[in-house]
């Protein structure tokens, strides 16, 4: 048997180069979780099979085993670990659910949760608002799973919407707000699982002259940082970040420790968090004025 690092490693792409807030709270939370079990971590971006920093985490066997995250729902990295067999666990989900060990937040249903609250509040033209589109188009797989719930929640209470591909900052966020207006004036509410757009969006309806919520209902999946940081601040399903890093550090420890056992899943569904970016359709039938 191969002598044991006490290390993993950590294959995380930043986003637009740069890392953002909630990907800084994933990477301290597997860190942390890693400490308390007595291994190190090994950073490193990786979103291709053939990245050298990739490549070389694997060829000299520095880590015991890989984490992986901003997933594709077909992804050649891990293509690429099971063909060699290499231990590893994704924070996300590619298309095959079964053959790997994975932590991910079901996107899906949160987006169709974030639908009903809205609906509930008398909400008929709900637009989405979805990550960049050259995450989309390679295959992000929150970005698919997002619409998807969105989606078949429009369509299960027969509401009217569009959805958007959206930039990771302040200045899509609020072209984009700018557009829904400009396509459907009758949209009343969003949902949104792009946080770093969210003070666009918010800027965009001041622009327009609507309040939130009195006008205008906002409500989506993002990080409690996030949500807090907006004034009012966002009725939300929280990212729980910590869980997911510490999630996925017990499944591999648990790998490493058992690797003949069959692969185990975390699917984490957090509560809408009711804030004070959400209220009644100005145009419901029974809403107050």
């Amino acid at each position: 048997m191969t002598q044991r690092t006490r290390t993993l490693g950590l294959v995380f792409p930043p986003a637009d180069h740069h890392y953002t807030g909630m990907q800084l709270d994933f990477i301290g939370s597997v860190a942390e979780a890693a400490q308390s079990h007595g291994y190190d971590v090994l950073l490193t971006a990786g979103s291709e099979v053939g990245d050298d920093a990739f490549q070389r985490l694997l060829d000299r066997r520095r880590v015991d085993g890989v984490i992986l995250m901003e997933i594709r729902l077909e992804d050649s990295r891990v293509d690429h670990l099971m063909e060699r067999g290499f231990p590893f666990v994704t924070i996300g989900r590619t298309s095959d659910l079964e053959q790997t060990w994975w932590v991910d937040l079901d996107y899906g249903a949160l987006a169709k949760s974030c639908v009903r609250h809205l609906a509930d509040l008398g909400h008929t033209r709900i637009a989405f608002v979805n990550r960049p589109e050259q995450l989309f188009r390679t295959g992000y797989e929150s970005a698919h799973r997002g619409l998807q719930g969105f989606t078949e929640g429009m369509e299960a209470l027969g509401l009217t919407g569009r959805a958007y591909l959206c930039g990771d900052d302040d200045a899509s966020g609020e072209a984009c707000l700018e557009r829904i207006l400009a396509e459907d004036p009758a949209t009343t509410a969003v949902v949104t699982t792009n946080e770093a757009a969210l003070g666009g969006l918010y800027r965009g309806l001041t622009r327009a002259g609507l309040v939130v919520p009195r006008d205008f209902s906002v409500a989506g999946v993002a990080a409690g940082p996030w949500a807090e940081r907006v004034t009012p601040q966002l009725t939300a399903a929280d990212v729980p970040a910590g869980d997911m890093g510490r999630g996925g550090v017990e499944l591999m420890i648990a790998r490493l420790d058992s690797p003949d056992s069959p692969p185990r899943h975390l699917l984490l569904r957090p509560l809408i968090s009711i804030r004070s970016s959400t209220g009644r359709c100005p145009s419901a039938p029974d809403a107050d004025f």
